[in-house]
């Protein structure tokens, strides 16, 4: 079972992308999802460039890779509260309909006879009003969108320091990724039963004691013009959270931001996450069960 990233609802034969692997991108319905974020970090601090570019980070990465692969195998079964704002936007920007809901959040990895299975399900704390009349995107699955830098897809980009940013006072490394044509994507479009990979590219804020991710951008420019997609972004923010059993903080995204474009559309989506809880096999039985 793949989670679901992106989809359009709508009244007359809405779209569906879907991402295989295990990372999505915007409006569709994905396998694994991609994240963004508000356009200002958590805590509303603003952010400035350093003008001098850093050194390659060749072991800033090396600890990133180490860092998102214990993410995956160790503390992604998580729950927590989400509440997404879905805009629909005109050509200038400006925001034609809004949705507003809450949700129960969970997720969760295992590794199945050496087959990966990520799951994710949402129970619906506050059910939006729905206008029939109009065509919504729903994203989800954000925390895969970490897989550009899990050691699996290593191979299918290209990564270069970007220099250094502050941001809330704190400096962190900058590096920029970029897809190798002909190699496997983390996150794929399903349209009308087709799979089309996403080119994603884009940059990670990464710390550079412990590798942790906290902020990732993603885009798409280019290359799916003829299926319709005239542009994608996303960012997602992550920010450390201690849970109870274990020594060390774990970073979780925080916040998420999705935008995406057709000749004819324009949505955005905005997701904050808080309240994260760790759950075992009995708090996972409990999930969903009237109290």
């Amino acid at each position: 079972m793949r989670p679901r990233i992106l989809q359009t609802m709508g009244p007359a034969r809405p779209a569906c992308w879907r991402v295989l692997a295990l990372i999505a991108a915007c409006a569709f319905a994905a396998a694994s999802g991609f994240a963004q974020v508000p356009e200002t970090p958590a805590g509303g601090a603003a952010a400035t460039t350093d003008a001098a570019p850093a050194p390659p980070a060749l072991d800033t990465l090396a600890r990133t890779r180490k860092h998102v692969q214990e993410y995956f195998d160790q503390f992604s079964n998580l729950t927590c509260k989400e509440t997404v704002t879905q805009l629909v936007l005109n050509g200038s920007g400006r925001t034609l309909y809004r949705e507003n809901s809450a949700y129960d959040y969970q997720f969760e990895t295992s590794d199945q006879n050496g087959a990966w299975k990520f799951t994710e399900t949402r129970a619906s704390r506050n059910t939006a009003f729905r206008d029939p009349a109009r065509t919504l995107l729903v994203t989800s699955g954000f925390a895969s969108l970490l897989l550009v830098a899990h050691p699996m897809y290593e191979a299918s980009y290209t990564f270069e320091s970007d220099g250094s940013e502050t941001i809330g006072g704190i400096s962190y490394q900058r590096i920029r990724f970029m897809p190798i044509a002909g190699t496997p994507s983390p996150a794929t479009l399903r349209l009308r039963g087709k799979n089309y990979p996403l080119p994603l590219s884009g940059t990670l804020w990464i710390d550079p004691q412990s590798g942790g991710i906290v902020k990732l951008e993603a885009k798409v420019e280019s290359g799916l013009t003829d299926i319709g997609l005239a542009g994608m972004r996303s960012e997602v923010y992550f920010a450390q959270h201690q849970f109870k059993g274990l020594q060390h903080a774990v970073w979780v995204p925080e916040s998420a931001t999705i935008d995406v474009q057709t000749p004819r559309q324009h949505w955005r989506n905005l997701h904050r996450f808080t309240d994260y809880k760790r759950f075992d096999v009995d708090v996972h039985e409990e999930i969903g069960k009237e109290q």
